[in-house]
């Protein structure tokens, strides 16, 4: 970098095209976003739909892991697979690809009549929701200069929480306007089943990136390299384990594990905050009281479909209060993600991912130990819940801009899809024991994980730091 240049911050001399590229990845990313939340929204209306329940219950919660699972294995296979296809035939066409993927197979997911279908169309989403990021990441990283990458790629990761909001946004509104929600079911149509027919729109970007963008210079140079030269094939797996590739491989793969566990086993949690006061505050409010150890069988069985009929028949106003936390939630999410590449910048890579790992420990057992359960005032917990989301989401910009530099252009693609989307395969792994073997509470289950931050600060420490550095070539 030129002394002429580092001296510029970090938006000054990007070009129009630039900026196209972060905007057109960006929005791919949203809508990738949103059609994995859109699920995380509904599960509490979808599942027991189509299990033909009133409520949820134990059942529910075991097929919405389940789906967790898959949608997990999904983005592993989707990643992996469309991430060598990106530095094979060019990051563009890939995109179009992985899109329309992720479009048409929620779309689809409307039209579920049973949880095995829905099981199986979020494995398909899941694949084209994975291989998007991976393409989209390399993309921005490999168009921007070196002083502007760690932000840029932070906007780029940042922008998943409008798709989380937009998600949570169409479902409070579907789901949790009384009025709506009664309208659609006179009309035979229900609220969660239009949100995922919603997810088709996303497929009219893929004309816009037809027609706009262009594969990177970076990635032009790689090709013909590898044309003449068979060392320096484009793609290639296998090369992620040789000797100048493998420790990037195993501390990325593992970050992305541990940051991917987490997020679908702790951070999503934070929604329940807001709920689990709503539904207190409904129960409280119909004067019900729980039977007390020596209450027989009737007395539990005639409190228990009590409190069903209570929360059931206040059902829009506790859907509100979980998308207010999910909405509280990602909002300081969203500033983690934006703000890493800032500090990143300052601490060095390593430094902002113990930074953030280290904090985001501390905040869960603030909330599941203390604020959640000794059922806290709203106010508190609506101050709690961004800096929770700050520091548990707000990791994942890192994947964005720490993966592209780890890897030379001929496998920047394959890489970074790589350590992203193989770290769902644990998470998978982890769902699939919780939705068969494991019974726990949501924020039981929080507890449990929690350590994996603590384990996550210690695995970036042996990590390669690239502050400052040109992408590899």
């Amino acid at each position: 970098m030129s002394n002429d240049e580092s001296r510029l911050k970090w938006y000054e001399g990007i070009t129009k095209y630039q900026w196209l590229v972060l905007l057109i990845a960006s929005l791919g990313w949203v809508f990738d976003v949103f059609e994995g939340q859109i699920f995380v929204a509904s599960m509490r209306d979808a599942m027991p739909a189509l299990l033909g329940l009133e409520s949820e219950n134990d059942l529910v919660t075991s097929w919405n892991n389940i789906a967790f699972g898959f949608f997990l294995l999904g983005g592993a296979v989707g990643g992996v697979f469309f991430g060598v296809v990106s530095d094979r035939i060019g990051r563009s066409k890939t995109m179009i690809y992985t899109i329309l993927f992720y479009s048409l197979f929620t779309c689809l997911s409307a039209f579920a009549q049973a949880p095995w279908q829905m099981v199986l169309l979020r494995f398909l989403v899941a694949m084209g929701v994975g291989g998007e990021w991976a393409v989209a990441s390399a993309m921005v990283a490999e168009v921007m200069p070196t002083r502007s990458r760690p932000v840029m790629s932070s906007i780029f990761h940042a922008s998943s929480v409008f798709g989380t909001l937009l998600a949570a946004a169409t479902i409070a509104m579907l789901i949790g306007n009384p009025t709506l929600n009664a309208q659609l079911a006179e009309a035979g149509w229900e609220g969660w089943r239009i949100g995922f027919a919603i997810g088709v729109l996303p497929a009219l970007l893929t004309v816009w990136i037809r027609w706009k963008l262009r594969e990177p210079e970076s990635w032009q140079r790689a090709r013909e390299r590898a044309a003449n030269d068979a060392n320096q094939a484009t793609g290639r797996l296998f090369d992620l384990f040789s000797k100048d590739n493998l420790r990037a491989t195993v501390v990325g793969v593992s970050l992305a594990t541990i940051g991917l566990v987490t997020f679908w086993g702790i951070h999503i949690y934070g929604k329940n905050a807001l709920l689990r006061r709503a539904q207190q505050d409904v129960i409280q409010e119909a004067e019900l009281t729980p039977p007390g150890e020596d209450a027989s069988p009737q007395a539990v069985e005639i409190y228990n479909n009590r409190k069903k009929q209570v929360l059931e028949a206040n059902k829009p106003r506790i859907k509100r209060e979980e998308m207010l936390s999910m909405a509280l939630n990602t909002i300081g999410g969203g500033l983690g993600l934006v703000l890493f590449g800032w500090i990143s910048t300052r601490l060095g890579r390593k430094g902002a991912f113990v930074l953030y790992q280290v904090v985001a420990f501390a905040m869960v057992l603030l909330m599941f130990l203390y604020l959640v359960p000794h059922n806290n005032s709203p106010t508190l917990l609506a101050i709690a819940l961004p800096v929770f989301g700050f520091f548990t989401l707000g990791m994942h910009a890192g994947y964005a801009v720490y993966f592209p530099e780890l890897y030379p252009t001929r496998m920047r693609g394959t890489g970074t899809g790589f350590c992203f989307n193989m770290g769902r395969l644990g998470t998978a792994a982890a769902f699939l024991i919780f939705g068969f073997a494991i019974k726990l509470e949501p924020e039981s289950q929080a507890l449990l994980l929690s350590p994996l931050y603590l384990l996550g600060a210690v695995v970036v420490l042996f990590g390669r730091e690239t502050r400052g550095e040109e992408l590899p070539e």
